[in-house]
């Protein structure tokens, strides 16, 4: 893999190839936003349960008001945050098919 990090929304978009896999989030004036904003592929369900197992403290991004449902978040905050996200990073790459997609700008 060879990850590209950009600029995105005042935080760091990761890239693999055409594919946007995770933001990373660390702003002061959301600050319950904060985190790893990871997105999921087309036809994941955002409640998938094993999903959930993987990574329990995914929850929804405030700061989105429920209109994009394909973003989840890792909070900082969360007592396993940094568990978790190596976890993502893990699951990332073993090229978990639940994980990542391609903006509609690079389509």
């Amino acid at each position: 893999m060879h990850p590209e990090v950009r600029r995105m929304f005042s935080g760091w978009a990761v890239y693999v190839g055409d594919h946007l896999f995770l933001m990373l989030l660390d702003r002061a004036k959301h600050p319950l936003d904060n985190g790893v904003w990871l997105v999921l592929s087309e036809g994941t369900d955002p409640m998938d349960k094993k999903l959930r197992q993987d990574l329990p403290s995914l929850r929804a991004i405030q700061g989105l008001g429920g209109k994009i449902g394909h973003w989840l978040l890792i909070p900082a905050d969360g007592a396993d945050f940094e568990k978790e996200a190596l976890r993502a990073c893990d699951l990332i790459l073993s090229h978990d098919p639940r994980l990542g997609r391609i903006p509609q700008s690079r389509r």
